[in-house]
């Protein structure tokens, strides 16, 4: 081979590096941390110094600069995503395989609530336009085509008929870049599946360096698949694979190995922010605030119900699918004024792509370390039954403990657009989060339920003031008020106290007169 050919195929090989994204990376230290904003905002109305933030609940798996010294870049592993789907408008045929019968029939719903998801995920993204919306069946939707020939060519015939389209919405979990390319010859337009177009979602919407760092690890299996498909047209145009520059790599050899370097990178930079978030969630335990997560489905009112229980007006409820991707956390209180946590989570939708879930398990791990699950779920949506049970197979995934699945407390959102609404589940309870309604009656069972999980009782107990039992308390269980009796030197404190706490409380002052509630 002569020396300007083989400088062709070296130029060839490594624009096709850049095509596919498969760069080297740095990573650099993250940037300064940022306060637990849930504790900060407790800080202050449980009788500390501190002030509370104003806005927004704080994020858990936010970065410090504590390892400067490794001169590291995560920007460059956040750069510009060769799979990403780009800026700028689309026009967008939205179809949907409607599988006849068999195993991929879902007995829950039907092709038009189907359907009507996929466009309601085409239309959260901005300039975003459907043109048509198009059910098409089919006996297998994991064949190459999808559909039969006969109702394929029927399809690409009303593809090319919609005026200026630009894309087509194949609402299936995933195709095969080969798929995708034989489709998008025979309709000379873009072509998405719902893996594609939820990521865009998703990295449309994500605000911090974990949800970013999460989204570029999903896109790992998309870079793969390009790049096999890449290498094999390569391979039919020059007749076999060559090695790179006398290295001794293949190109194909070159990529998988760069992804690898890209990929463990992205899960050493995640693993150091669940470190993070661990050391967090250990300093929120020493200041002993249970911790509800509030899960569902996406958009059926989440961070709306977290708003009304906190008051916390800088929560900025969105109509929309995927509105949250990070884990907040926001504090309030029970009846009883115990002070507790509320976190935000991600909201799920059906058929959500497996490598998705798993791109964010360090987000959902959280959810195993919480005291109490809220699970929310939209009972004016006619898909409600599916979508509780999706929201129950990705919990129970998450191999949660027995006794947090057990102890779950279902809550029936905007029962105010369905007159004299009841819930047919036993020990659900109806409430509308944008209204108010049956907001107390929630608080209370959600404290009946922090109490038995968290071993903790509410007791009123009679002290001397002039012994050692007041600033015991204070220091080693949460004191809700103090009703000081001056005549005889005593008080009755309220206190919020756990087993082990109160065991030693009984041994150190056998003579104190204490009250159950």
């Amino acid at each position: 081979m002569g020396p300007g050919r083989l400088c062709r195929r070296v130029l060839l090989g490594w624009r096709r590096v850049a095509a596919l994204g498969a760069v080297r990376y740095r990573v650099r230290a993250p940037p300064a941390r940022r306060p637990f904003s849930a504790a900060a905002r407790l800080r202050a109305p449980l009788g500390g110094s501190g002030s509370g933030e104003a806005g927004a609940g704080g994020d858990d798996g936010d970065d410090d600069d504590d390892d400067d010294e490794e001169g590291e870049d995560v920007e460059e592993l956040l750069g510009p995503s060769p799979v990403a789907v780009g800026p700028g408008a689309q026009r967008v045929a939205v179809v949907h395989p409607d599988v006849k019968w068999g195993p991929k029939k879902s007995p829950l719903t039907t092709a038009e609530l189907q359907i009507a998801e996929a466009v309601a995920l085409v239309e959260t993204l901005q300039n975003w336009t459907v043109l048509d919306k198009i059910i098409i069946p089919t006996k297998n939707p994991d064949k190459k085509f999808i559909f039969g020939k006969g109702n394929f060519q029927v399809l690409t015939e009303k593809i090319k008929k919609l005026p200026r389209v630009t894309a087509v919405f194949l609402n299936v979990e995933r195709i095969s870049s080969l798929t995708k390319k034989e489709l998008e010859d025979a309709w000379g337009v873009k072509v998405f599946d719902r893996y594609t177009i939820v990521l865009h979602i998703f990295r449309c919407n994500a605000q911090t360096k974990e949800a970013k760092l999460q989204i570029a690890l999903a896109e790992i299996p998309l870079l793969r698949s390009n790049l096999k498909n890449e290498v094999s047209r390569l391979d039919q145009q020059r007749g076999g694979s060559r090695y790179i520059m006398g290295s001794g790599e293949t190109f194909m050899e070159t990529q998988n190995r760069v992804l690898k370097e890209k990929e463990l990178k992205i899960r050493n930079a995640l693993e150091k922010l669940r470190r993070k978030r661990s050391l967090l969630r250990t300093q929120r335990r020493k200041r002993e605030f249970p911790i509800i997560s509030v899960m569902g489905y996406t958009n059926c009112g989440k961070t709306t119900l977290i708003k009304a229980l906190t008051g916390e007006a800088g929560l900025q409820p969105r109509d929309q699918l995927f509105a949250t991707l990070d884990i907040t956390s926001h504090g309030g209180y029970l009846p009883s004024h115990m002070a507790v946590i509320y976190v935000d989570t991600i909201g799920f939708l059906t058929d959500l792509p497996h490598n998705l879930v798993e791109s964010f398990s360090a987000t959902l791990e959280e959810v195993a370390y919480s005291d109490l699950i809220v699970h929310v779920r939209d009972v004016t949506h006619p898909e409600t039954v599916l979508q509780k049970a999706t929201v129950l197979s990705v919990l129970k995934n998450l191999n949660l403990p027995s006794q947090l699945l057990d102890s779950m407390v279902e809550v029936h959102n905007k029962v105010d657009l369905i007159e004299r609404y009841k819930p047919t589940e036993e020990n659900a309870l109806a409430i509308s989060a944008l209204h108010g309604l049956g907001l107390e009656k929630l608080k209370e069972e959600i404290e009946k339920k922090i109490l038995t999980t968290t071993g903790k009782k509410i007791l009123t107990i009679n002290i001397n003031l002039e012994g050692p039992q007041l600033s015991w308390l204070y220091k080693e269980a949460t004191v809700q008020e103090v009703e000081v009796m001056p005549e005889d030197g005593t008080a009755k404190v309220k206190v919020i106290i756990s087993n082990s706490a109160f065991g030693k409380y009984k041994a150190l002052f056998p003579n104190s007169k204490i009250f159950m509630p």
